[in-house]
């Protein structure tokens, strides 16, 4: 079986690679024997085949970033993200709007058989309720109208770290369907509460016990590894059958809300409504 998640020889790229999530989800894949590229905002002390700095809010850096690649690779990871105490059109450029942007810049790059993965969230869990409307940002085609119709849209964005969570889970179901005609899978994983640089900004928002209050029933925050085991699976040859997939890694989480055996109301009212993880 290991040879289903083996990297060995694999060129990837990896976004948002500077830490957390993504720093983790670049270590192991080099761990794995791939070849790693990667792209963020700040410079990456892992020992990457190459690194472009970008900024994902600017469509014209994440393009001049596309561009210093070259060759064929075998698997994307959208990892980078802003928590949703940041301008509210950071929030959507960064969290969903540049991992559609990368995707479809790099798609021409990426052989048959390879996989597309990106961290959502179980904050994205009201996607249903919202179907209608994120059906509508998905519709457009690209950046630039996509941040048209979120600054048209301001007033149903306001959740905007949930909305756009919900909006990549959302699109990631429609876009799979395309891509697979091109030999391509696409994924996404919804993390639970994970231990990283970012946690002390979900705090400003939540306090601290109410984040814990939603790593029931496993009772603890995930670790920066846990979260990129499951991405990288997702890429890998052994999920080669798996395309259009939004994966709970929550410890439990989701599944306890949707039996009834963990009081969502409770968790909601103290967080004022929102789920911010």
């Amino acid at each position: 079986m290991t040879e289903l998640v083996d990297y060995k020889g694999k060129r990837v790229v990896v976004s948002g690679c500077f830490s957390g999530m993504g720093e983790a989800t670049a270590r192991i894949l080099l761990d794995l024997g791939a070849e790693v590229h990667g792209f963020d905002y700040k410079d990456c002390a892992l020992p990457l085949a190459s690194f472009s700095r970008v900024d994902l809010r600017d469509e014209a850096s994440i393009d001049a970033a596309v561009a210093s690649l070259s060759g064929e690779f075998d698997a994307l990871f959208n990892c980078a993200g802003l928590p949703g105490n940041m301008p509210v059109m950071d929030v959507m450029k960064v969290n969903y709007l540049a991992v559609r942007k990368v995707t479809q810049a790099i798609a021409p790059m990426l052989k048959d058989g390879s996989g597309v993965a990106s961290i959502s969230s179980t904050a994205g869990n009201g996607w249903m309720e919202r179907m209608a409307t994120h059906m509508e940002l998905a519709a457009t085609p690209d950046f630039a109208s996509g941040l048209k119709w979120c600054e048209e849209n301001e007033d149903k964005i306001f959740e905007c770290y949930s909305f756009g969570k919900e909006a990549l889970i959302v699109w990631t179901f429609k876009e799979a369907a395309h891509l697979i005609k091109r030999g391509i899978r696409l994924n996404c994983i919804l993390p639970g509460p994970t231990q990283t640089p970012m946690m002390p900004e979900f705090e400003k928002v939540a306090p601290k016990g109410m984040l814990e209050a939603t790593t029931q029933p496993i009772n603890r925050f995930a670790t920066p590894e846990e979260q990129a085991r499951p991405l990288i699976f997702l890429n890998s040859p052994a999920a080669s059958y798996v395309n259009g997939v939004a994966l709970q890694v929550d410890g439990g989480f989701t599944g306890g809300i949707t039996t009834g055996q963990l009081d969502m109301s409770e968790i909601a009212a103290g967080l004022g409504g929102e789920t911010v993880l």
